[in-house]
C-alpha cells in the first residue's frame, strides 16, 4: 500500500497516522496512534482500519532531544516490522508555528527548515520537535517528499489590526504580533460547516476548540478574522495547564517580589496552571466533572466563564453570531460544559436542546435558538494528509 506519513511531534508524544494516497486518501487512516510519555514511560498505542489494536513499551534514554530521536526510531522500526507491504511515499508534519512567510502548506527542504528555526523563540515549547520530526524522517526514509503544514497559516487572513498588539511599532516589525494556533483544526472544521449549517456557514461563526489546549476563532465568509491565542499558545482561553490570558503586571510581581526567573514563570504558565493549578486536582476535565470538590466545580465554572467572555468579544470580531461551534476533545464530549457555555450566553440567542446536546448530536440547538450550536469533530491528521496529497500532486 502506498501511503502517505503523518507526524504531530509534542513535547511528550509523538501521534502519526498512514493515510492510503487517493483515491482511498479522504476515507478513515489505514493505521493511526501515538508513542506517548516521552520523558516519563513512553508506551507506543496504535489501531488499524480493521479494529486490530497494538500496545507496546518504548526504551528512551539521555534528554529531551535523544527521547525524541529514540521514540521515532522505534516507530520507524516499529512501522517496518508490522506492516511489510508498506510503502511509503511521503510525510506530511505539523509544524506549530510558519510565522509571516508561510500562510500554506509548503514542501520542506533544508532552506525552509533554516526558515522555520528561526521561529524557534515563538514557540519554543513546540517548534523544536515539529522540526526534530522532519529531520528524523529525512535520516531514515531518505529521499521521500516532507511537507509542513502550519497551525499559524489559518489565520493569516485576519486584518491587520486583529493582529496588532498596542507596542512600539520597532517590535512589532521584529515579528511580536497575534498569529493564533489550532489552525488545522479550524481548517478541517470549517470545512465541514457548510453541510452542517448550510447558509449560516458563511455568516458570523465562533468556533471552539476546547482540550488540554483551547482557543476560539471567529470566522466571516469561512475565514478567520479574529482568535483568542496570539503570540504564543498560552494565550486567550484557561486550558489543562495553562494560564490563558494573563495580566502582564502579574509577571512583574512574580519576577521582582517572588524572584521567579524566565524557566519558572514558564513552567507556572505552561504547566502549573489552567485546569490542574485551579482546581489542585487534575487538567482532566472528565475528573473534574465527576468530582464532588468544590475545587473541581470551580475550576469547571472558571473555564466555561472565559469561554463566554471570549464569545462576546468574538462576536463584536466577527460581526455577529450565527453558529457557535464546539470541537476538541472537551468541545465534543464534556456535554455539561457547552450545557454551561450556551446558558452563560443566552443573552446573544444561544439556546440549546438539552436531550441533543446530551446525546452529543451534530445539531444541539433548541427549535427556539437564535443561534445555530453545533458538535462537529476535528481531525487535523486527515487535514495535513489531504493538503499533503495537493502539495506533492499525488
Amino acid at each position: 500500500m502506498k501511503a502517505i506519513l503523518i507526524i504531530n511531534a509534542g513535547s511528550s508524544s509523538v501521534k502519526f497516522a498512514l493515510y492510503a494516497t487517493k483515491p482511498e486518501l479522504a476515507a478513515k487512516p489505514a493505521l493511526w496512534g501515538q508513542i506517548e510519555g516521552i520523558g516519563a514511560t513512553p508506551m507506543l498505542s496504535a489501531q488499524d482500519a480493521a479494529g486490530l489494536r497494538y500496545r507496546e513499551p518504548v526504551h528512551t534514554a539521555g534528554g529531551q532531544a535523544e527521547q525524541h530521536r529514540d521514540a521515532l526510531n522505534h516507530l520507524f522500526a516499529w512501522l517496518a516490522a508490522n506492516n511489510p507491504a508498506l510503502d511509503i511515499v511521503a510525510a506530511g508534519h505539523r509544524i506549530v508555528h510558519g510565522g509571516e512567510l508561510h500562510s500554506a502548506p509548503v514542501r520542506l527542504d533544508e532552506l525552509v527548515l533554516r526558515e522555520l528555526d528561526s521561529f524557534v523563540p515563538l514557540a519554543p515549547l513546540h517548534q523544536p520537535h515539529n522540526l526534530r520530526a522532519v529531520r528524523a524522517v529525512a535520516v531514515m526514509l531518505p529521499g521521500i517528499p516532507q511537507v509542513g503544514c502550519f497551525d499559524t497559516a489559518f489565520h493569516r487572513s485576519q486584518p491587520p489590526l486583529a493582529q496588532a498588539f498596542a507596542l512600539p511599532r520597532a517590535i512589532t516589525a521584529r515579528g511580536v504580533k497575534r498569529y493564533g494556533f489550532h489552525g488545522l483544526s479550524y481548517d478541517y472544521v470549517a470545512r465541514q460547516l457548510p453541510e452542517v449549517l448550510g447558509a449560516r456557514a458563511s455568516g458570523a461563526v465562533l468556533i471552539a476548540h476546547l482540550g488540554n489546549g483551547a482557543s476560539m476563532c471567529a470566522l466571516r465568509d469561512g475565514k478567520s478574522v479574529a482568535s483568542t491565542m496570539g503570540f504564543t499558545t498560552v494565550d486567550g482561553l484557561m486550558m489543562g495547564t495553562r494560564t490563558g490570558s494573563l495580566d502582564p503586571g502579574v509577571l512583574l510581581y512574580l519576577m521582582e517580589q517572588q524572584d521567579m526567573d524566565a524557566k519558572a514563570l514558564t513552567n507556572l504558565l505552561y504547566k502549573e496552571s489552567g485546569l490542574l493549578g485551579v482546581s489542585g486536582i487534575s487538567q482532566d476535565m472528565r475528573t473534574l466533572l465527576a468530582s464532588p470538590a468544590r475545587e473541581a466545580k470551580e475550576a469547571v465554572d472558571l473555564f466555561c466563564y472565559r469561554i463566554a467572555r471570549e464569545i462576546g468579544s468574538l462576536a463584536a470580531a466577527a460581526g455577529g453570531l450565527d453558529a457557535l461551534v464546539f470541537t476538541g476533545g472537551i468541545g465534543e464530549h464534556a456535554a455539561p460544559v457547552r450545557a454551561q457555555v450556551a446558558e452563560l450566553s443566552a443573552w446573544l440567542g444561544v439556546k440549546i436542546d438539552a436531550q441533543a446536546n446530551a446525546a452529543h448530536a451534530t445539531r444541539i440547538d433548541a427549535a427556539d435558538s437564535r443561534v445555530a450550536v453545533a458538535v462537529v469533530p476535528t481531525n487535523e491528521e486527515r487535514m495535513i494528509a489531504r493538503y499533503t496529497a495537493e502539495v506533492l500532486k499525488l
